[in-house]
């Protein structure tokens, strides 16, 4: 790590945008997006990273996705790191974050079963 998360941000913000841009495969779009908003919270934009996330990737997500695939699930747990990494969390930020992974564990135990690994992480999570 070099530090030079404000310079990431910029290139991240311009990759983001013209993947949005050309369309396409939304998967990537959505990884893309991931990169964008762990930059963001690298630099303490947690406000923006959680608009994005709610805004933009998840809709994008669920319908290109839908709920039980592996990536809108992760989707799901970059949000709860935005609104649990956020030094302002409110309480309710923090109910949510405790809502959005509790539904997730039971999504990921129910298509991935309980022995794999992001099912045992989000398990790790959550006690």
């Amino acid at each position: 790590d070099l530090g030079r998360h404000d310079e990431a941000l910029v290139l991240k913000r311009e990759i983001y945008a013209r993947r949005v841009a050309m369309g396409g495969a939304a998967d990537e779009t959505i990884l893309t997006g991931g990169n964008l908003s762990s930059a963001l919270m690298k630099v303490g934009r947690f406000a923006e990273a959680k608009t994005l996330l709610r805004d933009e990737m998840l809709p994008m997500a669920r319908q290109s996705l839908g709920p039980t695939h592996g990536l809108y699930m992760d989707t799901e747990e970059w949000l709860v790191q935005a609104l649990c990494m956020d030094p302002n969390a409110t309480r309710d930020d923090l109910r949510e974050a405790e809502t959005i992974m509790q539904d997730v564990l039971q999504r990921r135990r129910r298509v991935f079963g309980p022995a794999h690994p992001s099912t045992a992480w989000c398990e790790g999570e959550l006690a």
